[in-house]
């Protein structure tokens, strides 16, 4: 095979990727530098106080913030080498530097085992962390940049893989016409009949009509241990502003040029709700990726067709054009919903394209091209 010739946009393109990626793991292993001689004098100090315990309200690349589980006061802490993963929600043991008065100074010396983590991949870091020790993921959805059964559906997979229950969230119901509540309501009674629960929503102060359910919402996750994930724009910061009045988190409009939602929160922030409850902020992304699950992950994290897998004619079948397929019968049937079969193939689909080359299966593995 002949050497393929690249035209000179083609390689700009190539060469500024290239150097983009170079320029981040210059500066990641800067940071790395700084970070491990600021632990290395921490340690040499003599200034690090007794073993506390705590649990990390947000992660800044190489610090967190650490809240104190009695006194409830923030510590700016490092974290130490060995740490391999620590997110947000995390519950840590941590020494103070007892040096400095202000919290800015502290190191986390270990993670206590978690309950359940949330994470999703990315083309830099692996798989990244996005919140942990959780009992609920609040996926929010909206009118506006776009109502995505399809993005929706890769929330629930995430939740599915991760064990945790998703609750669905329609925000910005003021939105939508009558016309299209009856039909938005068609397609929530297919996710209720899986047993996914779901709140219709507005911020809107304005809006006082009877399926704003946003004091259910409030009630309903005030004990859970939450996560607020979704598209950008979808108003998971002007909600979080509703059900946690002093949170004051930043909020953006749609982009008017592309539609997309503009991202307003850049790191995953802790919040504590009334009854020792508490929510995450996360930041929002316009496409949750999947490619790091297996086909058979995603095939069995839909409900609907766990009464039929096994019963199909071949074992490999791959549930669309393969003769004999159980879960095709149930979807000719009325059984399965078509637009849940219909994105479960293009999930599929987009998994195959998007997967980087550096990420391997089986093992688990992520492996960066440098």
């Amino acid at each position: 095979m002949g050497k393929i010739k690249l035209n000179t946009k083609q390689s700009r393109n190539i060469q500024a990727r290239h150097q983009r990626l170079i320029n981040k793991n210059t500066l990641n292993a800067q940071k790395e530098s700084i970070a491990n001689k600021a632990v290395e004098d921490l340690e040499n100090s003599g200034s690090l106080g007794e073993i506390e315990h705590g649990i990390v309200i947000s992660r800044y690349g190489k610090q967190v913030d650490i809240e104190h589980i009695t006194s409830q006061k923030i510590y700016r802490c490092y974290i130490r080498r060995t740490i391999k993963s620590i997110t947000t929600g995390d519950e840590v043991l941590f020494r103070i530097d007892t040096f400095h008065d202000d919290g800015t100074n502290g190191l986390v010396e270990t993670v206590k085992d978690r309950t359940s983590l949330l994470s999703r991949p990315d083309y830099y870091d692996g798989i990244k962390p996005i919140a942990a020790n959780l009992t609920k993921i609040l996926v929010v959805s909206a009118k506006l940049p776009e109502f995505s059964t399809n993005i929706l559906d890769r929330y629930i997979i995430a939740c599915e893989i991760a064990k945790i229950e998703p609750i669905i969230i329609i925000n910005k119901i003021d939105l939508f016409t009558s016309e299209e509540k009856i039909e938005l309501n068609k397609v929530l009674d297919v996710y209720r009949n899986l047993g996914y629960k779901t709140f219709c929503v507005s911020t809107n102060s304005d809006y006082k009509e009877e399926d704003n359910q946003i004091a259910e919402l409030q009630n309903f996750i005030s004990s859970e241990k939450t996560v607020l994930v979704g598209q950008s724009g979808v108003g998971k910061s002007s909600l979080l502003n509703i059900i946690i009045p002093h949170a004051i988190a930043q909020t953006g409009a749609i982009s008017e040029s592309s539609g997309l939602g503009q991202h307003t929160t850049t790191n995953a922030k802790l919040y504590h709700l009334p009854n020792n409850g508490i929510i995450i902020d996360s930041p929002g992304v316009r496409e949750f990726a999947l490619w790091h699950l297996t086909d058979d992950e995603v095939t069995h994290s839909y409900h609907e067709f766990k009464p039929y897998l096994g019963h199909c004619k071949f074992s490999d079948c791959k549930h669309l054009n393969d003769p004999g397929c159980a879960i095709k019968e149930a979807l000719s049937e009325g059984k399965i919903a078509q637009f849940r079969y219909d994105n479960y193939h293009k999930i599929i689909n987009s998994m195959k394209e998007n997967k980087p080359d550096a990420y391997v299966l089986p093992g688990r593995k992520y492996r960066k091209n440098v």
